[in-house]
């Protein structure tokens, strides 16, 4: 994901051609599609910001502003379609995998454990949208959807703010740096999804 990283640069580069808004735009878009569309490199773009606010290209306060609407519109946009449409999908399907029983214990867990949940959401590889999903289905809070997502945004935001901005001369070691971080986030969810699964189908079969 982090190897577009001077790729994206170039690109943005070519856009400030057209006018600083415009990369603003580009932010929220990149942003907004990465919740919808996991597979796309929003955390890329969140880096490139990072770099072009340390170089002066980029105000700190706009391209933060752009970057959370865009990611909180798009979760909340994922929360809303599980809270109206995948409640009573899932409950009537009832399926192993997510059951409505499973249903039942997701609201008391996002009851108790919601805010932590939701704030470290962000720092999820691939998996942050269907957290947002979950806490749809389970009838979370929209209002503390909307409040736990954006202090996710700020924090995840403002640590790779501050790593893109100390290591702006040195793509290479900043592009390692996360790189290695989602490698190992992400190996270790699939570890406990694949541990979830045989533990859903152990406990049916019991």
């Amino acid at each position: 994901m982090v190897d577009s990283l001077p790729q994206i640069n170039e690109w943005l580069d070519v856009i400030f051609q057209y006018g600083t808004i415009w990369v603003y735009i580009v932010l929220f878009a990149a942003c907004f599609i990465e919740n919808i569309f996991p597979p796309f490199p929003g955390d890329t773009f969140i880096l490139a910001a990072g770099v072009l606010v340390g170089l002066d290209r980029l105000d700190l306060v706009y391209s933060l502003l752009c970057i959370i609407a865009g990611g909180v519109n798009s979760v909340l946009l994922i929360y809303l379609f599980g809270k109206n449409k995948g409640y009573n999908f899932f409950k009537r399907k009832n399926y192993k995998i997510f059951s409505s029983e499973d249903i039942e214990k997701s609201r008391i867990y996002f009851s108790k454990y919601g805010a932590f949940i939701l704030i470290f959401s962000r720092f999820v590889v691939g998996f942050r949208s269907a957290l947002a999903l979950v806490a749809g289905i389970s009838r979370y809070s929209q209002i503390l959807m909307i409040v736990y997502s954006t202090i996710s945004y700020l924090i995840f935001c403002g640590l790779i703010y501050y790593v893109a901005i100390a290591l702006v001369d040195n793509f290479d070691t900043l592009s390692k740096y996360i790189r290695t971080y989602n490698w190992i986030v992400f190996l270790v969810l699939i570890i406990f999804m694949l541990l979830f699964i045989l533990n859903k189908f152990r406990s049916k079969k019991g």
